[in-house]
């Protein structure tokens, strides 16, 4: 109901406050189209959104949760939703504001949400992995192009394929490239060309489009086929900030079909200049290696001893026959000391023996027995004794003994 006042009876601000906070609520949720012009996402669990619509300069201030926003999938400014919202009034600082309850993409933005579920699948499947990629042959013997018929990328891969590589052989498979058909095309295609021996990498090829345009390419059963090929695949699909799911899954992605073109082959002009620059450093180490050896060479001969090699021969004849006539002196020198020392221990030990002795005047005494007598206790008178003299022996017989006692001589005769 409609509030009555005037100047002497004003209504409360509360009540007008409440008043239209009720009008407000009675519009209850609703379902409204709009585009997401921006999106603030918080650390908390509540989020802000400005939605506008789509043909008039009107936007509102949307709150909505965690659970919502995730549940709506890849949500991004720009894209086309359908909300379900409803409005209301904080009564303490009488601010409008629209809660979301539920929010889904429309348009592009529900193929976008589709690729992007597409794309976790997959990864969680591992066929992502960066292990899984296949290299490309340095130089392929075949090359498969998978293009549209007549289309822009596949004069440009095959013209850019032919500049680097004149003698390139390409076959090409031509098959549509967008709507509801083009993806079994493709896979038929790859198939075919997986299964040539000949053939060493493929090229699947399109120029850019829509989302739409490009969703053949992210259709999950070419993804898989792409995956499963024996044959190194490289994708040129769209622009450069095109990325489809195969993309994903390819052994290489090139940003557009001429740098697919630079990806397969290498540059035959590059790779003449490159050899052209390794012979040249090859002959410089080569006659650079080929002078040193001459200078050694010329070195070694002009050496003495190479250009007379006998000369060398006979001066080591001569030094060793100074030395040898030095070993035969030093072994005189050595004999005759050792044969002078010899003689001289001979005539020590000959002048130390009883012969010498004996040869000067003296005899060895020796009773009947044998025993050399030493002491006149040893030979009564009378006995029989032996005396040796230097050139043979006496028999004798004891007469008389004579002792020395003190310097003076007894003597004593038998009667």
């Amino acid at each position: 109901m409609a509030l009555t006042s005037t100047p002497e009876r004003p209504v409360p601000l509360r009540e007008v406050a409440t008043a239209v906070k009720g009008w407000v609520e009675r519009l209850g949720a609703i379902w409204v189209s709009a585009q997401v012009i921006e999106l603030n996402r918080r650390a908390g669990a509540i989020h802000f959104m400005t939605l506008r619509d789509q043909t008039e300069e009107v936007s509102v201030s949307v709150t909505l949760s965690t659970a919502v926003l995730d549940a709506a999938g890849p949500i991004s400014e720009g894209m086309a939703v359908t909300a379900q919202i409803k409005p209301t009034l904080w009564l303490k600082s009488g601010r409008l504001s629209y809660e979301c309850f539920d929010l889904r993409p429309t348009g592009e933005g529900a193929l976008l949400a589709q690729i992007e579920h597409l794309k976790r699948l997959l990864q969680a499947e591992g066929l992502f992995d960066p292990s899984l990629k296949k290299p490309l042959p340095v130089l392929p013997r075949g090359i498969g192009l998978i293009t549209g018929k007549d289309s822009a990328a596949e004069r440009d891969v095959i013209v850019n394929t032919r500049l680097r590589w004149p003698v390139a052989r390409i076959e090409t498979r031509h098959t549509l490239v967008q709507g509801p058909y083009a993806a079994g095309q493709v896979i038929a295609a790859l198939e075919e060309l997986d299964a040539d021996p000949a053939i060493d990498v493929i090229v699947i090829a399109r120029g850019g489009g829509s989302v739409e345009d490009l969703l053949p390419f992210s259709d999950e059963a070419l993804v898989r086929a792409v995956a499963a090929a024996r044959t190194p695949v490289v994708t040129a699909i769209g622009h450069e900030v095109d990325t489809p799911v195969v993309d994903l899954v390819a052994d290489l992605r090139a940003s557009t079909p001429t740098d697919a073109a630079k990806r397969i082959v290498p540059d035959a002009r590059e790779q003449l200049d490159r050899l052209a620059r390794v012979r040249r450093r090859l002959a410089g180490a080569l006659m650079g290696f080929a002078g040193g050896q001459a200078a050694g060479l010329e070195q070694l001969r002009r050496r003495l001893a190479l250009r007379h090699p006998l000369r060398q021969f006979q001066a080591d004849v001569a030094e060793i026959g100074v030395l040898r006539a030095r070993l035969r002196q030093a072994a005189r020198v050595r004999i005759d000391r050792e044969r002078a020392r010899i003689d001289q221990a001979t005539a020590l030990a000959r002048s130390l023996s009883p012969q010498s002795a004996l040869g000067r005047g003296y005899a060895i005494l020796a009773d009947a027995a044998g025993n050399t007598i030493t002491s006149i206790s040893q030979a009564g008178i009378g006995s029989s004794i032996t005396a040796q003299v230097t050139d043979g022996t006496l028999d004798l017989k004891v007469t008389d003994q004579t002792k020395e006692n003190h310097g003076k001589h007894q003597s004593r005769q038998d009667r």
